[in-house]
């Protein structure tokens, strides 16, 4: 599931263009990812990501960093074994492919617009 293309409100998985957030498993692709509160992250936004056997969750917050990753979620998700790497999509989106290569067990959220 490489990551080929990301710019703001596009990215290319697999050769497979999206225009809305998405989440990248190893395996495939959650499409069209809505959160609860548009621009914070909660853990019910994850319930796809929790369904799956994954120890690392890349968090991208848009092209600007707009969209806000409370420690205390991040510290919820250390409980369950996941480390969460949170950076701005382009960012994020280089880390998901290093950690995918790397053969981890890793999910990508993408935020895609701001």
């Amino acid at each position: 599931m490489k990551i080929s293309y990301y710019s703001f409100g596009k990215i290319i998985v697999n050769g497979n263009e999206y225009t809305s957030d998405i989440i990248v498993f190893p395996d495939g692709v959650y499409p069209s990812w809505w959160r609860k509160e548009g621009h914070s992250l909660c853990m019910e936004d994850l319930a796809e990501v929790l369904k799956k056997d994954i120890n690392v969750l890349i968090v991208g917050t848009g092209a600007y960093g707009r969209m806000k990753v409370p420690e205390s979620l991040i510290n919820e998700l250390k409980k369950k074994g996941i480390e969460t790497f949170v950076r701005d999509t382009e960012k994020a989106v280089a880390l998901f492919n290093q950690f995918l290569n790397e053969g981890k067990k890793v999910a990508g959220a993408f935020h895609l617009t701001c």
